[in-house]
């Protein structure tokens, strides 16, 4: 079985990486980098279009 991940990038401090989307809220829901600590949706630390849409799939 090949395990999913969603790729993501901090619009505030640039850090990026990858998790599983089962470990992620929902895409509305609010989301806290690790790296700054910036709160916005889920859905705005998605780098692409495809990683929300994995997201949304999966999560």
């Amino acid at each position: 079985m090949v395990e999913t991940y969603v790729r993501l990038l901090c619009p505030e401090c640039g850090k990026d990486w990858e998790t599983a989307p089962a470990d992620l809220p929902a895409p509305g829901d609010t989301f806290h980098c690790p790296n700054c600590h910036a709160s916005r949706r889920t859905s705005e630390f998605m780098r692409t279009d495809h990683d929300l849409s994995t997201l949304k799939q999966l999560g």
